[in-house]
């Protein structure tokens, strides 16, 4: 997905700040040269088809467009990096134009006539050289010994958490473009359409198709609801519709949007417990502030969900007892959000500082991807949950908890399968920027349950 013109001038200067690290990062692992590989494409297993191409992350970071196999980016102490391009005659396939691009001022640009031709660019002593990218066997093919090494990739990833304007300006349209697929999902789930039919609708809103976006959309109605990554959506509609749970984002630039939102079919306590999981998630972004450690804020949730488990009466011990055994994380088994941006689940979350130390999970939350503490510029999701998950509940239903478990009034609740409301926060010193309700989603979400 290719941004507005608007983006360019913020790019020119994202360019700058990549370059004013790397320059640091040369100096500090006595480095040369950088050569980050886009990638190639991947054959299926005894087939003469490729898996949809996906570039390096690295890769994306310094360059917008995404679908470029066999580029390299060249980068050299104190010199405008190299973008180098793959520009072989090809009529089997489409190949991505970008004569006219205004960001490829930010480059100098060498074009190739094969993949092996990159070997020309790169100088014979690659002591001070480092590789980084998927592909091992080509960089030992070129005589690369440091790839991708621990120092270089560390340093990379915690700069990343920090945004700048251009990626904010990336992650800040993802959410537009995001929103009005959820919106179409809805109105197709309102209609009565099945879970593929709700996924067509979200792609056609959207323009951009399954292997375009960040990651595999999330249509899940009724008990498919309470499965956290139901990638197979139903073609016939369902007899009696309930609920729908929609996880689903959008690509700008390499920059993903990740957003979650739950509908109910009718006016009822299921929307009622909707609307309660929409205040937690609004009240752990107000939490969200510069020197909060991540662990914290997922307490929290823990906390609220507690209280909420409580009042629709689900569980009739104390919300502090709850936590203690457990019992929070049947219903709510994930962590509370993650870091955003190349990449959905964003890389160094669970990392200290540039050398890599990690940040290891509190004592009974292994799931929970963030670790670290927060600080300005930085693009985590706040996605608590609400779910009625079968294996998770048999569990329960067998322990010594069981007795404190009003299991009539869960019955009631499993048809609808579960909720999230995921939003996508940029946090600064003095404020937090809510990308998600920047947009239409929350005017339409108030319209439909009443509210606006």
């Amino acid at each position: 997905m290719t941004a507005t013109a608007d983006f360019w001038p913020l790019f020119s200067d994202h360019i700058r700040q990549l370059r004013t690290r790397s320059e640091r990062l040369f100096k500090r692992e006595n480095l040369d040269l950088l050569a980050i590989h886009s990638g190639q494409q991947k054959r299926w297993f005894l087939d003469d088809m490729n898996y949809p191409f996906r570039a390096n992350p690295h890769f994306k970071a310094w360059c917008p467009e995404t679908q470029l196999p066999n580029a390299w980016i060249i980068l050299k102490p104190d010199t405008r990096p190299t973008l180098v391009l793959l520009s072989a005659p090809d009529f089997w396939h489409t190949t991505a134009s970008l004569e006219s691009e205004p960001w490829l001022e930010a480059f100098h640009v060498e074009h190739i006539t094969s993949p092996e031709a990159i070997e020309k660019l790169l100088p014979y002593d690659k002591k001070n050289a480092a590789y980084l990218g998927e592909h091992i066997e080509v960089a030992k093919a070129l005589g690369f010994e440091n790839i991708n090494p621990d120092p270089v990739l560390h340093f990379f990833h915690y700069h990343r958490l920090f945004k700048t304007d251009y990626e904010i300006a990336c992650l800040t349209q993802a959410n537009h473009i995001a929103a009005e697929g959820h919106i179409a999902a809805a109105k197709a789930f309102f209609n009565g359409e099945s879970e593929f039919d709700c996924l067509l609708k979200y792609m056609a809103a959207t323009r951009q198709g399954q292997n375009e976006v960040p990651y595999n959309h999330i249509i899940g109605q009724n008990k498919n609801a309470s499965v956290l990554h139901h990638w197979l959506p139903d073609k016939q509609p369902q007899t009696l519709l309930k609920s729908m749970l929609v996880d689903a984002g959008a690509e700008v630039c390499g920059y993903a949007a990740d957003i979650s939102r739950t509908w109910s079919a009718e006016h009822n306590e299921y929307e009622e417990l909707v609307a309660a999981l929409d205040q937690i998630t609004l009240a752990l972004i107000d939490k969200m502030k510069p020197g909060i450690e991540f662990p914290f804020l997922h307490q929290v949730a823990h906390e609220q969900i507690a209280n909420v488990l409580f009042a629709f009466g689900f569980v009739s011990c104390s919300p502090e007892q709850m936590i203690e055994d457990g019992i929070t994380s049947v219903f709510f088994p994930h962590g509370v959000g993650h870091s955003l941006g190349l990449q959905v689940h964003d890389v160094a979350a669970a990392q200290a500082d540039e050398r890599g130390t990690p940040v290891p999970s509190p004592t009974g939350h292994l799931t929970l991807k963030t670790t670290r503490t927060v600080e300005p510029r930085q693009v985590y999701t706040i996605e608590p949950g609400i779910y009625f998950i079968e294996p998770l509940l048999k569990k329960l239903a067998y322990s010594r908890n069981k007795h404190v478990v009003n299991w009539k009034r869960v019955d009631e609740f499993r048809p609808f399968g579960g909720i999230r409301i995921e939003d996508n926060i940029v946090v600064y010193r003095e404020r937090n920027d809510n990308l998600t309700r920047q947009t239409c989603l929350d005017a339409y979400a108030k319209k439909v349950t009443g509210l606006a």
